[in-house]
């Protein structure tokens, strides 16, 4: 007995220019092998080696590995896209995606600090390696990933919702990467992110502590009913 091809899950188009291309992509993929941590996992690859080519530093490694990280991050809305409209959504998958996410992240920004150069940069009379400001705006960037999977665990999808203007996302600003690499400004993004970043997971972790609190009070509050309950039927 053969099994009937699986029509594509007809759900709402995304926001976003680039995941509404890449539901378009995806869409043959339906009723195939390929499945969304085969795509997650071509992301992760992608942008490692995109990272590397940042690494090496150099003018043309440099661009070729911003391309890569571009390129990247459009993949990244495949695996979504094809658990979507396929119906192939998992718990596993989703944490996956977001520690590809961390991962490519804090890489990109260790591989920009580093092939900034080898000398050490002044930041208020500091002398900071520009690969140690890298990992320091990485390491910030994976903090409000994690943060934001937790907040989208008690909030729902809506409690990370990123802002959109004209069809494109807070995170699509890595598709303006090329840009800082082609006009030699990595050293000065570097140390601006390893800056801002910081700045906005301090923001996040008080929207985590915020978010907390809601959804303790609906337990704390089903806890005193009972009590009341208990205390009144005595």
């Amino acid at each position: 007995m053969t099994s009937r091809p699986q029509t594509p899950i007809n759900v709402p188009p995304p926001r976003t220019w680039d995941a509404r291309l890449a539901r378009r992509l995806v869409t043959p993929l339906v009723n195939t092998w390929v499945t969304p941590n085969h795509l997650t996992t071509l992301r992760l690859l992608i942008g490692l080696a995109g990272a590397l080519g940042l690494a090496h530093g150099g003018f043309a490694w440099a661009n070729a590995g911003a391309l890569l990280i571009v390129l990247s991050n459009f993949v990244d809305h495949t695996d979504g896209e094809l658990a979507r409209i396929g119906g192939k959504s998992s718990r596993i998958g989703h944490f996956y995606d977001l520690a590809c996410d961390a991962l490519v992240t804090i890489m990109l920004f260790i591989g920009m600090g580093v092939g900034a150069g080898v000398g050490a940069t002044h930041i208020g009379g500091l002398k900071v390696m520009p690969g140690v400001l890298g990992a320091f705006a990485g390491v910030a960037i994976a903090l409000i990933f994690f943060l934001r999977m937790r907040i989208e665990e008690m909030a729902g999808k809506a409690g990370t919702k990123q802002a959109s203007v004209g069809g494109f996302e807070t995170e699509d600003v890595l598709y303006l990467l090329p840009i800082v690499t082609l006009t030699n400004v990595v050293l000065p993004f570097v140390v601006v992110a390893s800056i801002g970043a910081p700045l906005f997971a301090a923001w996040v972790v008080v929207d985590y502590w915020r978010v907390s609190r809601r959804a303790a009070r609906p337990v704390v509050a089903s806890g005193a009913s009972e009590n009341s309950q208990m205390w009144a039927s005595e």
